[in-house]
């Protein structure tokens, strides 16, 4: 039975409640196992799932017999898996389509020892669908995304079910697969364009905190002005200037931010010896600009030349995904500037800039983190990172999602990093006591396992620095070409013919040489970028390159080199860790966050969940999971605004936010932040015990 509701346009078709369709055990799929790992089924259809640590992710593919299923009736998804190692196990999720490369649905659960968790997603993009195919571009999600855009529920084909770079050896099970069907709201194509009105916002639907003139948002920024003062000292009263804790012990002050293991636990500590966890937020900016180029009719409002809000016109060419990436430059617009500039007048920068120091204090958070703007962080009001990047050439054999991997043998990579370390001098952040210290890139693309750098080397072109040095190491290896014939099975005539082929040898062989160098690559990576961001800038923290994705022997490179460990975890706890042999070292978060299509976006990002109240349920399980953690020594929330409705350049539309596109916090996320930000230094500091540390 459907009912439809007609309303401003659009039909809302709500499926019956209750109807669920079981995927695993059913006689609509079967099972294959990763690379690095194996699977058997046992008679009572359960999945059992050895996992290895060759493989960046270990696990076993559900895939449909007949190829690909219809699933655009469903949205919420379970699956449920227990968990056989004797220490907890991150289970993930991820729905594909054939061949598919760009994001999809997806999910993850945390598994003690012996228990049985469920993985939630949600087979929707977006909680809408058009009623006819109309084309819409530049977005990952949107309301037809269930015909197209980067995953098609219509042509589901396969669940795979992994860890995430385990660093030993765990076992899992598969025990069901069920999706349920649910409500979905229809928009006619007809009407549908322009979806964009003048805020930025979706105009075909209502939720709470939706702007609809220029008085809400006076009204907004009044309520707000009320709440920010008496609020402004943060929900605790036991902290400093830098936002560390006064109710803690007192160490060695440097006048500098540093690390230091105290009774077990790693912690970071301020310039004046108090402890200091890292609770901050990516992206600090006035920005969130969308490209307009080739879809103008989107939008029912954009600017006239002249105006006053055609400042917030600019031109990009980042859009490494997506529509755009083959664009060159493309015209864009920045609807978040413009509402600041309705709410806050000619001084809406200075405003703010302002308003961001008083809200991160107000929200329980101390760290203006990685991508913020540098007029924002050198105010010197609140503790800051820097963001550097390399560059030079690409080893050109490698590939992954942000690009290929940087070639650290290279002249320019070795000069460029140094003089870019050298630079921080202008801004004066090499001495500055509020800076605690550089990320250096983000999410390299080291490759699946302990083999990937040095296979990419190998597939180079015979100038490529890193082979160049890859042959250099064999030669101190094996004295003679001969010799690395009879090790590797190979028949080079000479080192020339090693530079010149591009032939991926037998791996069963050379597997231990590819081990090797593919060390000294992470290795010479890292000790680079340390020697040049020490030389600049002694007093300050190198922070790592926000690893993503590696294999043991990248986290192990990160360990020897930097101060602190950097990762990204889109999971729903904090569940990376130095693998066996690494040096001591503590670990940051550089991102994490939740998204739900409750407000009106078209995508929850990278980890969903049902709507705002969970969302900041999630955020406070997450950065409890940091606390109690023995290493990690702060943790960053990806990022201070919504992203465009319409994507920024590579298509991300995700509701991730502190603040919407109006410049309005979310309640519910910064209640959240205060809640735990309030208790956040008894709650690690008490950890050394149930750690097992206290002395």
């Amino acid at each position: 039975m459907k009912t439809a509701l007609v309303f401003w346009g659009w039909v809302l078709v709500c499926a019956a409640r209750g109807q669920t369709l079981t995927l695993w055990p059913s006689d609509l799929c079967d099972v294959r196992q990763h690379t690095d790992s194996s699977v058997a089924v046992d008679a009572g259809r359960t999945v059992q799932v050895t996992a290895g640590t060759r493989y960046a992710w270990p696990g076993a593919t559900v895939f449909f017999k007949a190829g690909e299923m219809d699933l655009a009736a469903y949205g919420p998804l379970r699956v449920t898996v227990s968990n056989a190692a004797a220490r907890a196990l991150t289970v993930n999720l991820s729905v594909k389509n054939r061949n598919q490369k760009e994001q999809s649905p997806g999910g993850s659960a945390l598994v003690a020892p012996g228990a049985v968790g469920v993985i939630e997603a949600n087979l929707r993009l977006s909680p809408w669908m058009l009623d006819r195919p109309l084309e819409l571009v530049g977005m990952r999600g949107h309301p037809s995304a269930i015909e197209g855009g980067s995953f098609n529920v219509r042509k589901t084909a396969e669940l795979h079910v992994f860890l995430n770079a385990p660093d030993a050896p765990a076992r899992f099970a598969i025990l069901k697969i069920e999706a349920d069907k649910a409500p979905l709201a229809l928009l006619k194509a007809d009407t549908f364009l322009p979806f964009v009105d003048r805020f930025g916002q979706f105009r075909h639907d209502e939720w709470p905190g939706k702007i609809h003139d220029e008085a809400e948002l006076q009204q907004a920024r009044e309520r707000e002005a009320v709440w920010l003062a008496a609020n402004a000292a943060g929900p605790a009263a036991d902290r400093n200037a830098w936002g560390g804790w006064t109710g803690g012990p007192q160490l060695k002050a440097t006048g500098h931010f540093r690390t230091e293991k105290v009774d077990g636990l790693w912690w970071l500590v301020d310039p004046d010896g108090r402890l200091f966890f890292s609770h901050g937020v990516d992206c600090v900016r006035h920005g969130a600009e969308t490209g307009i180029q080739y879809r103008e009719n989107y939008f029912a409002w954009l600017p006239e030349k002249g105006s006053a809000f055609e400042p917030f016109y600019g031109k990009a060419s980042w859009a490494p995904h997506g529509f755009y990436k083959d664009k060159n430059t493309f015209r864009t617009f920045n609807f978040a500037g413009a509402n600041l500039l309705r709410k806050y007048g000619e001084a809406w920068f200075d405003e703010h800039v302002d308003l961001a120091h008083r809200r991160i204090r107000a929200w329980g958070l101390n760290t203006v983190a990685n991508w913020s703007d540098d007029k924002v962080y050198l105010k010197r009001r609140t503790p800051y990172t820097v963001c550097l990047h390399t560059g030079g050439p690409r080893i050109e054999g490698s590939d992954g999602w942000w690009g290929k991997f940087p070639d650290p043998f290279a002249k320019e990579f070795i000069e460029g990093i140094q003089r870019r370390a050298r630079d921080q001098q202008k801004p004066g952040t090499v001495n500055d006591p509020w800076c605690i210290g550089y990320f250096v890139d983000n999410e390299l693309s080291w490759g699946k396992d302990d083999r990937a750098l040095a296979l990419s080397a190998l597939l180079s072109p015979a100038a490529q620095p890193a082979k160049l040095a890859f042959r250099d190491w064999l030669q101190g290896r094996y004295a003679t070409v001969e010799a690395l014939n009879a090790a590797w099975g190979t028949d080079f005539a000479a080192w020339d013919a090693f530079l010149a082929t591009t032939n991926k040898p037998s791996e069963k062989r050379c597997g231990a040489d590819l081990e090797a160098f593919h060390s000294q690559v992470a290795e010479q990576y890292f000790r680079v970028i340390r020697d040049a961001v020490k030389a600049a800038a002694p007093d300050k923290l190198y922070l790592g390159c926000r690893i993503a994705w590696g294999a043991p022997s990248v986290y192990r490179a990160a360990a020897k080199y930097c101060d602190v460990v950097s990762v990204n975890i889109y999971q729903r706890q904090a569940n990376k860790e130095l693998p066996e042999g690494s040096e001591d070292k503590p670990m940051i978060n550089g991102e994490f966050h939740f998204g739900a299509l409750d407000r009106g976006l078209f995508h929850t990002g990278l980890v969903a969940t049902k709507n705002q109240a969970e969302r900041a349920a999630c955020y406070v399980a997450f950065v409890e999971s940091c606390l109690r953690h023995p290493r990690y020594v702060g943790t960053h929330w990806f990022q201070w605004r919504d992203q465009a409705l319409t994507g920024r350049g590579d298509g991300e539309n995700y509701q991730i936010g502190f603040l919407t596109i109006t410049d309005q916090p979310y309640p519910e996320l910064v209640e959240a932040a205060r809640t735990i930000g309030a208790t956040m230094y008894q709650t690690r500091f008490n950890a050394r015990r149930r750690n097992g540390t206290a002395p």
